[in-house]
Parts: structure tokens; C-alpha cells; sequence
């Protein structure tokens, strides 16, 4: 499936029309189980029907009118319960209003196809959902294999070729996971770089917005969109002559990081070097530390979301929940205040670190250490579920935490054809930047 710049390129030739577009993707997702929670069938013939009539007159609300999407079932969409894939929320009143991001890409006439399914409440980097079921990666044609999550749905809509974008969130890597492991383009935005008000939350200072895409410069429209702003021609690539990345060392060499992951990595070096990049491997003090204050100190997002759950889990819809989820919510009930007021601190310390150390270079990591894994063993071992998921998270957290906005793109395939991905990071607030870089790094990237 092409990128939605191109789907847009057809509409305005008149090589296809939004309703033709729209009516292929709703096949496509009532063949792919698990992958929406609901769609919004309506309301997209009513959006697309629209938007070919303003085609047909040359007057296009933006470059991506009549485009489909999908949201992550995180965001209210006027009529449709925002479920956050919890069965205790099924019978939650409809929204009453679209969210304000849902909202501006209307507008712009983009068409909601629906919403996607993702891992319960949005708190686990594996995709895995027992009440809305869990969609299969498109990629592992072995045996089933997880989607990543919590951006699941999202992940799987745009790998599977039912939409060519879909919105996400990203609290701890949930947009940047579920792209690695399933080929495809997820940008995680710094946290107030697009409004939060009608998406449901996780942790207050941790949770963000961002799009899964086919490509950096759908990734670059949507967030014009997102800012008011309407590009009409697509962003071009610049030369990657003197753009200086920075590749976390002591992550590649380290061990748990898989061969094939590793091999595609030091792969795209050598072709962005090709192309004039300027590459330094060397360890980042501060990527290190916060590795290590994670480790030691715990995760920020789990005082946040149970200050958030926690009339939820003393309530008896409690008993509702994914229990592993309920486990992992009820674990920083007893930590200590004082913790979280340490995390809080050394964050604000190494966010300035980071500036000072990256001085202008782009940070590059693996996205996640290691290919798709198989599904089945964690559904049926909790203690494999565990560690799988905290090693699945475990190089997107820091970026998380110092609020780094973030690019993940397709590295390649492993030996069994698996994607993996490769991280680009900037420091908080600097995504305008990191943009541009990941649209240059792609051009060299494409495979």
C-alpha cells in the first residue's frame, strides 16, 4: 500500500476518489481480526463522500483531505465509546465531542475509519489483549507473533495495508514499539507538542501523541496538521552532508541487543555515512544513567498511573481488569513518595545533561532490542510475560522519561524476514528538527 502523500497525489489526479479509498479500507479491516475495537462506518461514508466532492471541485480542505485513518481507542471520537481496551468500560456513555487532535485532522477531511484496538488501559509494551483479542503482527507468517504495544491496533492498521496512518500514544514506547516490530514509521511527539485534553490517560508527564505512518513525510504532514499549519507541497529531503548522529555504543555492543537488530543497525550507519552523515560511536553518559536510574530507582510512570487507577482498583470493576495489568498497577501502591519526588529531580538533571551532551547531534539506538516475539508462550506464562515486556520497553523508557521525541524507523528484517527498527532522538521539545532528520535519514534508508 502506498504512503498517504501518494493516496493524495491520486486524488487530486483522479486516479482514485476518498470513497473509493474508504470502501477498500473498511474491507480491509472487517478481514483483520482484533486490529479495531469498533469503526466508524457512518461517519467515514459521510467524511469521504464530502471530501470527493471538494476533489472533484479543486478545493481540498488540506494535502490530506479524504485520506482514511484510524485512532487509537485512547481518543474520543463524537458517538463511539472510548474504550481504552478495558472491558469495564464497554458500556461507558458514547463521547459526546471529538478530542481536539480527532478534531483538527476532521477538519483538514481527513476520514476516521475507527478505532484500534491496544493493550488494556495502554499499560504494556507487548499489544496483548484478553478482552478485544490480540492482532497478529502481519510480519510473522511462522506462527502468530505479538504486534507491540500499547499501539497495537495502530501498528497492525498501517503494517496490514488497511489505512496508511493511525494515531497513537506513547507513555513508555508505545508508538515506537509496535512500529519496530512491525516495519512501519511511529513518531513519537514531545508530550506538549499536541493537546491531551479527550485522550485517555496513563501518566500525566510521561503520556504523548504521535502518528504510525509508511513514511517520515506523512509523519512531517500530520504534524503541520496537528499545528495548524497546511504544507501543500511535500517536505523534501535535505543532504545529510555534516547532519551529526550520535549511536549509543554501550547499547549496541550489549548483549541482550539480538544479532539481526544489531547487523541492520550498523547497516543504515554505514549507508547515512555513504550519504555524508557524520557518525559518532561512542557511549552517552546520560542514556546510561537514566538506563540505570530506571533500573534502580523504578519507572515514574508507575506512581503515575496508579495515582490515576486507583479508585478504579479499589473499586469492583477491579476484578474486570487484564490481571496482569492489575498486578502491575497495584505493584507502586506501596512505594514511597520520597521515590517519586527523587525521579522527578534526577529527571530535570539529566534533560539538561542530555542537551549539553548531544550539543545538536541526533541520538540513535536500536528501537527494541529483539524481533516480534511468539505469541502463544505469553499468552500461557505470566512470569515469560513479565520479563518479556520490561525487555520490549527497556530502550524506548529513557527517551520517555527525559521526553525525548522520537522516530522509529524500518532497519530491516532479521533472518526469519522479522522487521526491526532503529531509534532517532532528540532532546525534548526538538521535534521540528528530529523530523527533518529522520525524512533525510529515510531517503538513504529506503530498502
Amino acid at each position: 500500500m502506498s504512503d498517504a502523500t501518494s493516496l493524495a497525489e491520486d486524488f487530486a489526479s483522479g486516479r482514485s476518489d476518498p470513497v473509493h479509498a474508504l470502501e477498500q479500507a473498511l474491507a480491509r479491516a472487517s478481514q483483520a481480526p482484533s486490529v479495531f475495537i469498533s469503526l466508524t462506518a457512518e461517519r467515514a461514508r459521510r467524511e469521504a463522500e464530502a471530501s470527493a466532492a471538494r476533489w472533484r471541485a479543486g478545493q481540498p480542505l488540506s494535502v490530506f483531505d479524504g485520506v482514511p485513518l484510524a485512532w487509537k481507542d485512547l481518543f474520543d471520537v463524537a458517538g463511539s465509546i472510548t474504550t481504552a481496551g478495558a472491558a469495564y468500560r464497554s458500556d461507558a456513555p458514547a463521547a459526546l465531542l471529538d478530542a481536539p487532535s480527532v478534531g483538527l485532522l476532521c477538519r483538514a477531511g481527513m476520514v476516521s475509519v475507527g478505532k484500534t484496538n491496544l493493550s488494556e488501559l495502554a499499560y504494556s509494551g507487548l499489544g496483548l489483549n484478553p478482552h478485544f483479542g490480540t492482532p497478529h503482527n502481519p510480519r510473522g507468517i511462522d506462527q502468530p507473533r505479538i504486534p507491540g504495544g500499547s499501539s497495537s491496533g495502530s501498528a497492525v492498521a498501517v503494517a496490514a495495508g488497511i489505512v496508511p496512518i493511525a494515531m497513537g500514544t506513547d507513555t513508555a514506547g508505545s508508538i515506537r514499539i509496535p512500529a519496530a516490530l512491525n516495519g512501519v514509521v511511529g513518531y513519537r511527539s514531545s508530550c506538549r507538542r499536541y493537546s491531551r485534553d479527550g485522550v485517555f490517560p496513563l501518566a500525566h508527564t510521561l503520556d504523548s501523541l504521535g502518528p504510525l505512518t509508511r513514511s517520515v513525510r506523512d509523519a512531517l504532514a500530520i504534524d503541520d496538521l496537528l499545528n495548524g499549519r497546511d504544507q501543500r507541497q511535500p517536505r523534501q529531503a535535505r543532504s545529510l552532508n555534516g547532519q551529526r548522529f550520535w549511536v549509543e555504543q554501550s547499547v549496541l555492543e550489549d548483549a541482550r541487543v539480538e544479532p539481526g537488530v544489531r547487523n541492520n543497525l550498523l547497516y543504515c550507519m554505514e549507508r547515512l555515512k555513504a550519504e555524508g552523515a557524520l557518525i559518532d560511536v561512542r557511549p552517552s553518559k546520560t542514556f546510561q544513567a537514566t538506563l540505570d536510574l530506571i533500573q534502580h530507582q523504578g519507572w515514574l510512570g508507575s506512581f503515575e498511573a496508579f495515582a490515576l487507577h486507583e479508585a478504579l482498583l479499589d473499586s469492583a470493576d477491579a476484578s474486570q481488569l487484564d490481571p496482569r495489568v492489575r498486578r502491575r498497577l497495584e505493584a507502586a501502591r506501596t512505594l514511597p513518595a520520597s521515590q517519586l519526588l527523587a525521579l522527578y529531580e534526577a529527571r530535570r538533571h539529566l534533560q539538561q545533561q542530555l542537551i549539553d551532551e548531544l550539543d545538536g547531534a541526533i541520538l540513535i539506538t536500536p528501537t527494541v532490542a529483539h524481533v516480534a516475539p511468539a505469541l502463544a508462550p505469553l499468552e500461557a506464562d505470566d512470569s515469560l510475560f513479565v520479563s518479556t515486556n520490561l525487555a520490549t520497553l527497556r530502550l524506548t523508557m529513557p527517551g520517555s522519561l527525559l521526553d525525548m521525541p522520537g522516530v522509529s524507523l524500518p532497519s530491516g528484517r532479521d533472518a526469519l524476514g522479522l522487521p526491526t527498527g532503529l531509534l532517532l532522538s532528540a532532546p525534548s521539545g526538538e521535534d521540528a528538527r528530529l523530523l527533518r532528520a529522520a525524512l533525510s535519514a529515510e531517503t538513504a534508508l529506503t530498502f
